[in-house]
């Protein structure tokens, strides 16, 4: 009866899995119709990922805002990828989401790595670590510059567009409409707020705001050229060429030039700040090294001396990385900085304080204060007076504590090496082994004893360490040589850390480094000077590009030519603005104080131009030259770059090896022969008395 059951069972369970079988098989064909297959179709690209990159760079752009240490970079790279990206919210924070992702895949690996290799040397773990937030700020604002590029090189594009949808609407707006089209590229988005401003009840107003947030000069002068275009029309030029079309291949021209420059100074510079601080990393190697091969010079890199100079190597290199950086970005226009509430502004609000700096700060009318202005302004800084005083004193006090912090450390690494270093008489070449290092050490527990007992016994004589000793347990069965030997050896060491304290002329040394820190951002503004001087040349053919593109243009005068130049100004901005404010009380007294003000010689022909163009002739004719030499201008240019680049280059090299010469010459070398010398001296005044 059972069997029948289970029989029973099995059949049903057969029967229920054919069914199942049978449904499925229908259901399958029926999938297989048209109506199901154009369903599956469009269902198919709307199924959710199972990772969403948009959705995570969004959600982690709100990660960073909120953390207090990052949300300083991401903050930074806002104000620079906003203004490329022009009101798009969403591409901004996923282009920062992504920059920021990136470094930190970097940095946190190398950051364990660094804290795991120098887990036993402090000071250059501290070294490592603030490098890695300088490398942060290279990686980033390497990124950010490749988007900007990528932008300049799309504007390459554009314009070549531009030009044949001018050829074919023959109207500005028209063709600027069509060739906006693509959503994919970030020239796009710049073109579409360039129609917006031309179509506009009010496209002047709305020009000057655009020129605000222009990512570039010459997405500005494009605009510009367009406005007028709109405004009072297209005209040929003699050659029967349009003069709208001939002012883009202009600014097409003056990109290229850019874009060359830019990619030889990324050529130049591209591993030059690596290699300022790549001395950083080596010091411990190249002092184990010397300590192994020559054991003599022990005494140097543990001591108060080797600690010195390793401070001072890192303080060298730290600072030629920084100058080397500043050294390629010098030449940038536009500034990523927001200098309208800084927190030297914050700080000098407070009454305390702001009495404390105006004490520092010289007085109005002085040589000292127009010395300090004029510097300011050569050195195209966004510092006012009062915060460049607040920079000087933070500096200073920092380099004052940093200087005693210092001092105390050198003194206390010099005690530690007394107690902790092997004492025994070693060859001049080679090291000691395992046997002969253990004794020495035995022997330094054992005079240690003794320091610890007479350490701040200043009265204590080498004749009453003697009679001690000899009653001692550790060398009271040594022989008189022995004991004299001994007792020299301890009384020697005895000494030293009785001298380890802070002496006067230290004191004076870090008062030094405080008068130092103080000058720091004053030479930081020389330095930046330099720099500027060195782009000069560059920017007044810029200006000769704007003039020569402005004045066939119908209706433009002196001062439309002024406030395009002021726009683009950006070494000459402060005796530029002040002219055009000036000009409605005088415009050729005006041009004159300009004149007064520049040292310039190709500035000061182009303000004598203007001069004439003011009341004698008509401006096209005051700049005729500039169309005739069109072609020498433009090689003159180039070779300019080209002497920039190299002279940048020349001083670059200097920064970025010179920290790495300081590590072999003066760490390495310049000791070895010193200490070596000593060494050879001491040796054979020790041999010469043991033959007499």
């Amino acid at each position: 009866m059972s069997n029948q059951v289970l029989l029973y069972l099995m059949a049903g369970v057969g029967g229920i899995f054919a069914v199942i079988v049978l449904v499925y098989y229908v259901l399958s064909q029926k999938m297989q119709t048209k109506e199901r297959r154009q369903l599956r179709q469009l269902t198919e690209g709307t199924k959710k990922k199972s990772i969403n990159l948009d959705v995570f760079y969004q959600k982690f752009y709100i990660k960073c805002s909120n953390f207090p240490f990052i949300r300083r970079y991401a903050l930074k790279l806002r104000r620079r990828l906003e203004i490329i990206n022009l009101e798009d919210e969403f591409v901004t924070r996923m282009q920062v989401a992504k920059i920021i992702f990136k470094a930190l895949l970097l940095i946190i690996p190398l950051t364990g790595v660094v804290i795991y290799f120098t887990k036993t040397n402090f000071l250059l773990m501290a070294s490592l670590l603030l490098f890695e937030l300088f490398f942060i700020d290279t990686i980033m604002e390497g990124m950010v510059d490749k988007v900007d590029n990528k932008l300049l090189r799309q504007q390459l594009d554009f314009f070549s567009e531009m030009r044949h949808a001018y050829h074919e609407y023959n109207m500005v707006e028209e063709a600027l409409y069509n060739v906006s089209q693509d959503d994919e590229k970030e020239v796009s988005r710049q073109g579409e707020k360039i129609y917006e401003v031309l179509i506009s009840d009010d496209p002047e107003t709305e020009l000057e705001k655009y020129y605000d947030i222009a990512p570039n000069s010459f997405l500005k002068e494009f605009a510009g050229v367009s406005y007028l275009t709109k405004e009072f029309g297209d005209r040929k030029d003699k050659d029967g060429a349009s003069l709208y079309l001939k002012n883009l291949n202009n600014i097409t021209q003056e990109m290229q030039i850019e874009i060359l420059k830019r990619d030889k100074l990324d050529y130049v510079f591209q591993s030059l700040s690596i290699i300022s601080a790549i001395p950083v990393l080596f010091i411990d190697v190249v002092k184990g090294w010397a300590i192994g091969q020559f054991s003599f010079t022990r005494s140097f890199y543990n001591g108060t001396s080797g600690f010195i100079v390793q401070v001072l190597l890192i303080v060298i290199t730290f600072a030629c990385y920084i100058l080397t950086r500043k050294l390629k970005d010098s030449g940038s226009v536009n500034t990523a900085k927001n200098m309208e509430n800084p927190w030297q502004a914050k700080i000098y609000k407070k009454k305390p304080v702001q009495k404390f700096v105006n004490f520092f700060i010289p007085k109005i009318g002085t040589k000292e204060y127009r010395k300090i202005v004029q510097l300011l302004k050569d050195s195209a800084s966004k510092l006012k007076m009062e915060w460049l005083y607040i920079n000087r004193i933070g500096v200073s006090v920092l380099a004052l504590i940093a200087s005693v912090i210092l001092l105390f450390a050198a003194h206390k690494i010099a005690i530690v090496y007394v107690y902790t270093e092997p004492t025994s008489d070693y060859n001049l070449m080679g090291s000691m082994s395992e046997s002969q290092e253990r004794k020495a050490i035995e022997t330094t527990k054992k005079d240690n004893n003794f320091i610890d007992k007479y350490r701040y016994d200043l009265n204590i004589t080498k004749e009453n360490l003697r009679e001690d000793i000899s009653r001692s347990d550790e060398y009271g069965s040594s022989s008189p040589e022995e004991l004299d030997t001994i007792t020299d050896r301890i009384y020697e060491k005895i000494e030293i850390v009785q001298d380890e304290y802070v002496k006067w002329y230290e004191v004076l040394v870090a008062l030094l480094f405080m008068v130092i820190g103080y000058q720091v951002p004053v030479w930081l503004l020389i330095f930046q000077k330099v720099m500027r001087q060195m782009d000069m040349e560059n920017e007044v053919m810029q200006f000769q590009t704007i003039i020569l593109m402005l004045m066939k243009i119908e209706r433009v005068n002196v001062e439309m030519i002024l406030e395009w130049l002021e726009r683009y100004s950006n070494i000459f901005r402060e005796p530029i603005s002040k002219c055009v404010n000036n000009y409605e009380a005088g415009p050729w007294e005006a041009l004159e104080e300009l004149k007064n003000d520049i040292s310039f010689q190709q500035l000061i022909r182009i303000v004598e131009s203007l001069q004439a163009a003011v009341e004698q002739i008509p401006i096209r004719e005051a700049f005729d030259e500039l169309d005739t030499e069109r072609s020498y201008h433009q090689e003159k240019r180039k070779e300019s770059n080209e002497r920039m680049i190299s002279k940048k280059s020349r001083i670059g090299k200097i920064f970025g090896f010179g920290p790495m010469v300081i590590l072999f010459v003066g760490y390495l070398i310049v000791p070895l022969c010193l200490i070596g010398m000593t060494s050879m001296t001491t040796a054979f005044s020790t041999m010469q008395n043991m033959s007499k």
